[in-house]
Parts: structure tokens; sequence; C-alpha cells
């Protein structure tokens, strides 16, 4: 017995190894992908402009180099104004939607949740229709945000109250108070576009319901960029315990932990991300249900590695469906969450016969 054990813990550490060597690579090349994706993302559009000229001109506002500008004043206000803040603000909502999604998956132990089943998605569109319906122009990118969030966090409000009645937050709870207030905040959607009269506010709600990463400047980026930072950074804090959970609510218990308040704190970091992030870019769907599968595909299901993984592909994924979107109908945009539903539902269908692992 004596000498098993040791040899049983340098199985594990060998396991622990090879895992870790195996995320790094992933991580290593899905980074250098994005990058090259993001370069090719930036220069595609009705106007063209070649990789390297996109390198010199984002090169020249970051660092100054090259000094002289070798390209003409429509290229740099093209790429630096409209094309860069577009494609990180779509690489950042990508991240943080993967991430949500891989969490939510956890604290409500069903591999098909998704951040539309929290009713936060329908929260935050319900308050951009009335925005953009009752008042406030669509050309305010800032009140149409914050109505948006608004509507999120009056839904995740509601989720809360909702799953402690009459007992203990659970992941039944949760399940069932999240697909209750979609459907509530959906009906209040579909009143409000019915009862207004404003014909082209409700084709601007129709197209925002798709997603659209459109309405980029680079003050959403940096408002994404903070939000999308601070989730993923607080939830791989939670990683360790978010396993403990993954394993069942009487290991939780066993270890220590609390179930209800590690969700009630896992889903209000991941209720207010997505309520940031549906602010400026709309309802995009498919994000949150099929990364994270990918991502576990490719590490594991341990959380240190499966939320940096999912933030990485859903950033990828998210810019080459952005891509899509911009320049297959060009000089007409598609909505992006039209996009989304059409690659990613057949993907989804390959990840059915494909992935058979649990949770944990």
């Amino acid at each position: 017995m004596t000498a098993t054990l040791p040899q049983a813990e340098d199985a594990d550490d060998l396991e622990h190894a090879r895992h870790r060597t195996t995320t790094v690579l992933w991580l290593g090349g899905l980074g250098a992908a994005l990058v090259v994706v993001l370069l090719l993302a930036i220069g595609l559009g009705p106007v063209w402009v070649p990789p390297g000229t996109v390198a010199r001109i984002v090169g020249h506002h970051l660092a100054g180099v090259p000094a002289v500008a070798d390209w003409t004043p429509a290229q740099d206000s093209i790429v630096w104004l409209v094309r860069v803040p577009r494609v990180l603000l779509g690489a950042m909502v990508g991240a943080a939607l993967a991430v949500a999604g891989a969490v939510l998956q956890t604290l409500v132990r069903n591999v098909l949740a998704d951040p539309h089943i929290l009713g936060v998605t329908s929260g935050a569109s319900t308050g951009a229709a009335v925005s953009l319906l009752f008042g406030v122009t669509a050309a305010s990118a800032g009140a149409l945000a914050g109505s948006a969030f608004a509507g999120a966090l009056a839904a995740t409000a509601l989720l809360f109250a909702i799953a402690r009645i009459n007992g203990q937050m659970t992941s039944l709870r949760l399940l069932l108070g999240g697909v209750t207030i979609g459907y509530l905040f959906s009906a209040a959607t579909s009143f409000l576009i019915f009862a207004s009269d404003n014909q082209e506010g409700a084709r601007t709600v129709l197209f925002w319901l798709l997603g659209s990463l459109s309405s980029a400047g680079w003050s959403s980026v940096a408002t994404t960029a903070l939000v999308t930072a601070a989730t993923v950074g607080s939830l791989l804090l939670l990683a360790a315990r978010l396993d403990v959970l993954a394993a069942g609510e009487d290991t939780a218990r066993a270890l220590g932990l609390s179930p209800v308040r590690l969700r009630m704190l896992a889903l209000g970091i991941v209720a207010l991300a997505i309520g940031a992030v549906v602010a400026v870019a709309g309802a995009i769907g498919f994000v949150g249900l099929i990364v994270p599968h990918i991502a576990r595909l490719c590490g594991g299901g341990t959380h240190r590695r499966l939320i940096p993984l999912a933030a990485v592909i859903g950033a990828l994924f998210l810019v080459i469906a952005d891509i899509a979107a911009r320049v297959v109908f060009a000089p007409r945009e598609l909505p992006l969450g039209i996009v989304t539903a059409v690659v990613g539902a057949p993907l989804l269908l390959v990840l059915i016969r494909r992935f058979r692992q649990p949770l944990h």
C-alpha cells in the first residue's frame, strides 16, 4: 500500500503536467491565430486595407512607429476610428459571452445552458427597446447601452428573487427562473414593438435583437475591456471552487463550501458581464452555448484551463463571424446573430455526437 500511493501521486502529477502543457499549447496556438485574424478583420471590408498597412497604422497610433505615414488619411480613419474599435469590441464580447456560458453550464449543471437562459439577455433587450422606441434616439449609443444595462440589472434582480422563493437557490431553481424571466421580458419587448408607432425604431430594435458591432467606438471598447478583464479575472479566482461545485452540491458541502453563496457570487459576476456586453453589442446567440464545449474538448473541464480557453476561442469565433457579417452581402451588413446561428447550429449537432464528457 505504501508503495502504491507514491506511484498514484506520481501518475496524477504527470497527468496534471500533461494537461497544463496541452492547455499552454492550445492557448499559444489560438492566441497566434487570433492576432492574425484580428489583422485580417481590420483590413477586410468595402475598402480593402492590406495587413501590412494595418499593422503600420496601428503601430503608428500606439507607439509612433513608423514616424512617417505612408498610407492615406482615408485608410487611417477607416482603420483606427472604425475597424479597430469594432474588431476589438467583437473579440471582447465573444470572450465574455463564452466565459459566461462556460460558468453558467456549471452553475445550473446543464450543458445546454447559455447566457440567454438566465433571462438577462431578454431583460437587456427590453431596456434597449424602451430606449429606441420611446424618446431616446438610436444615435445616442450611450443612452441605448445604459437602458439595456438597466434592463439586464432588473432581470438579474428578478432572477435572484425567483430562485430563492420558498427555499435555497439551486441549479433547478436558477434554470426555471431564468426561463421564466426570459419569456416574460421577451413578451414585454414584443408588446413594446407592437404598441409603438415608431416604425423606424421597431426595425432598429429587431436589428439590435440579432446583434451588431456597428456602433463600436473607443468608449465602448474601453468599458467592455474593463468588464471582460474583471469577469475573467474574478472567475479565475473562483475556478477551484467551481470545480468542486461541478462535482455536486454534496461534495461542495463536505469540503466546506456553500453552494448557495458560490452560486450567488458567480451568478452576479456573470449576469453583470452579460448585461454589459449585450448593452453594447445586442443579443448575440450561440457563442456562450457552443464555445465552452469546444474549450472542454481542447483542455478538459477544469475551470482554471476552461475559462482562458473559452475566452480566446470565443474572441476568435465572434471576430470571424463579424467578418462574415460584413463581407457576405457587402456593402449591406448582416445581423451578427444570424451568422452565429448559421455557424453554431450545425456545429452544435457535431458536438452533440462527439462531446460526451461530464461538466467536471
